[in-house]
């Protein structure tokens, strides 16, 4: 990178530095249409579910939903704040060794390629808890690393030397770790038989309707069928039949091209390329430099060999991850399964970039316990949502009759297909939940300080809409929406806002917030979002910490829980400084409450957990209630 403050950008920022977005020309109108918004919010903001659905919760039902814990306050101390009579243990941490023949974690070198390759990964995002044979396996995503932070000789904020670029690329992937309540406190189990390390390098099935396609054949391998590794993965899924589903969201940023980077018109990159962010320029890994199918000018189709949803099997480490075509090609947030009631699958996912869609698959089989399941995510139809502004909204089914793209490229190019239809541009779809005491969906929208500025990637147009409804969003808002019906396989929906995130001590208008949202509370930019059986949505934030400005009185990154019922939104974490609060599962007696701590110190303002002049690092705390009691 040429800019050595690079590093600090997120993904999506960096994907608008290297392919910049034209300037909406009609601007007046998308301002003038943001002007009457406070007026339309009153329309589709609508906290409690319980009178959307006719009734359908019971009393104890809505009186179970109620919080067990004070809300607690902002802060900008670097360490977990939880509320009186919770504790925070650290159960692991990136570099921590998953077998004995690992290497402790040295601070001074803060490791080497090949002990990083037996250790837990880098910057936890999305995971789930999996009960087999009496013992528990977590699974983690390790999504990306900070450079300046994995190595102490990054230059420019840049990783040099093929062990360290190596190093980096060891810290991708997934991590299968078995762990057990000893002593009082969670903790990895070394040397178990089912701890894995899933990295870039590991091999991979590709499936479904894009298998095959001259688009993902390669010189190493020509059938299209295998490819190696996953990476990047940010949230996750979890099947009703007991596999793990991890995301590939921002692929784009470790392939970079040989060609001259300042030629203004390279010819390695495509314009399919450009729609999903890939440039002569990575995101300053350098991994074309140890392994040239990153280098899109030799390898061009590479990149369409990324960007899918994988589904591991945690209860086999020899068995081989399956990458999901079916389930369409971007930047995958997370995967939320649901069982409809006549038995067929249904996934909803986002597509995390400013402007980019939402998306649902629905699968042609049925689940039945004990049944094949393999058909379940490679055949099916993958759909776009379309939301109007009047709270109703449909699922676009992804043809090549609706499309004009034949049903391989669909699931290769599915922005494109989504543009083709004309979806709803969003922003930032990032992790999506079903509530499982009623038949809604709810969607974190994170922010999008381009809605009604900039189209997005694909020139789609971006004016304030139905559930967008703010001009240059930087706080965020949660969609929620009701299959008609009360099935999810239905071709219509209605919806509404279940929060709009925002500051009401700086602003007065729409970008104070909803009702729901006041002083105590406030937060920005939910990215994270899940429910507990209970039936409350815990929501974790990746937004500005910076505690000034509109962000003023925010504090770090945090984790409330919402009330479905009431509506009430009540602050339970705030994260150390720097990071980002993301990935939440419980153990199956949900008296522990597991949770990612991501990239602390990400600026270099952090030495949590260790504290001193220790290297901050990503890492996965416990959450108990002092009395043994249930969380959340």
């Amino acid at each position: 990178m040429k800019d050595n403050e690079n590093h600090t950008l997120t993904f999506d920022e960096f994907d608008e530095m290297v392919n910049p977005r034209p300037e909406e020309c009609d601007f007046d109108r998308i301002v003038e249409s943001a002007l009457s918004r406070r007026g339309f919010l009153g329309g589709v903001m609508a906290f409690g579910s319980f009178a959307a659905l006719g009734g359908s919760l019971t009393s104890a039902e809505a009186a179970s939903s109620r919080f067990a814990y004070d809300q607690i306050g902002t802060s900008t101390a670097d360490e977990v704040i939880v509320p009186n009579g919770y504790k925070v243990d650290v159960m692991m941490r990136w570099g921590d060794p998953m077998w004995s023949d690992g290497a402790e974690f040295d601070h001074a070198t803060r490791g080497t390629a090949a002990s990083q390759e037996r250790a837990f990964g880098d910057n936890t995002d999305g995971m789930d808890v999996f009960p087999h044979d009496g013992k528990l396996l977590l699974v983690v995503n390790n999504e990306y690393t900070n450079r300046s932070i994995i190595s102490a000789n990054a230059v420019d904020n840049r990783l040099v030397g093929e062990d360290d670029i190596a190093k980096g690329m060891m810290a991708h992937g997934v991590s299968v770790v078995e762990i057990a309540f000893v002593d009082g406190k969670w903790q990895m189990v070394k040397d178990s038989p089912y701890n894995r390390r899933i990295t870039p390098n590991t091999e991979m099935d590709l499936t479904g309707p894009a298998a095959g396609h001259d688009l993902l054949k390669t010189d190493a391998d020509p059938t299209g069928m295998k490819t190696l590794g996953t990476w990047n993965n940010c949230g996750n899924g979890k099947t009703p039949w007991g596999t793990y589903l991890a995301c590939e969201e921002n692929f784009n940023g470790y392939f970079s091209s040989s060609e001259d980077v300042q030629n203004d018109d390279p010819k390695s990159i495509t314009p399919a390329m450009k729609r999903y962010g890939v440039n002569t320029e990575d995101w300053g890994y350098g991994w074309a430099e140890i392994d040239e199918r990153f280098d899109v000018a030799k390898h061009p189709n590479e990149p369409n060999r990324a960007g899918y949803i994988v589904e591991i099997d945690p209860t086999d480490p020899a068995s081989t991850p399956k990458k999901r075509t079916a389930l369409g090609r971007f930047k995958h947030e997370n995967a939320e399964a649901v069982v409809n009631g006549d038995g067929r699958v249904v996934v909803y996912m986002g597509d995390d970039e400013r402007g980019e869609f939402v998306y649902r698959y629905v699968s042609n089989g049925v689940f039945a316990p004990g049944a094949p399941t393999d058909d379940l995510l490679t055949d099916g139809v993958l759909y776009v949502a379309k939301f109007s502004d009047n709270g109703t909204g449909a699922w676009v089914a992804l043809t090549p009759e609706t499309t004009g793209m034949d049903h391989a490229e669909i699931h290769i190019h599915s922005r494109q297909a989504g543009s083709a239809v004309g979806a709803t541009t969003m922003d930032r779809p990032e992790w999506i939940a079903a509530n499982p005491k009623a038949p809604e969906v709810y969607c974190c929208l994170t922010n999008n300080k381009n809605r009604g500025v900039k189209p997005n990637a694909g020139g789609d147009d971006t004016a304030v809409n139905g559930p967008n409804p703010r001009e240059k969003n930087n706080y965020g808002q949660i969609v929620r929406w009701r299959p008609d019906g009360g099935d999810h396989t239905a071709p219509g929906f209605t919806w509404d806002l279940y929060v709009l995130a925002g500051n009401p001590t700086v602003h007065s208008d729409a970008y104070a917030g909803s009702s729901n949202v006041n002083a105590d509370n406030m937060f920005n930019s939910p990215d994270g979002l899940k429910f507990d059986s209970n039936g409350l949505v815990w929501i974790q934030t990746d937004g500005s910490y910076k505690n000034e400005g509109d962000f003023a009185g925010q504090g770090n990154n945090q984790m409330l829980a919402g009330d479905p019922v009431t509506g009430e939104i009540r602050r339970f974490m705030v994260g150390p400084n720097e990071c980002e609060i993301t990935g939440l599962t419980w153990s199956p007696d949900r008296r522990t409450m597991f949770v990612g701590i991501q990239h602390p110190g990400e600026r270099g303002n952090s030495h949590w957990p260790e504290g001193g002049d220790s290297v901050p690092r990503s890492a996965i705390i416990a959450v108990t209630r002092e009395d043994g009691g249930l969380v959340g």
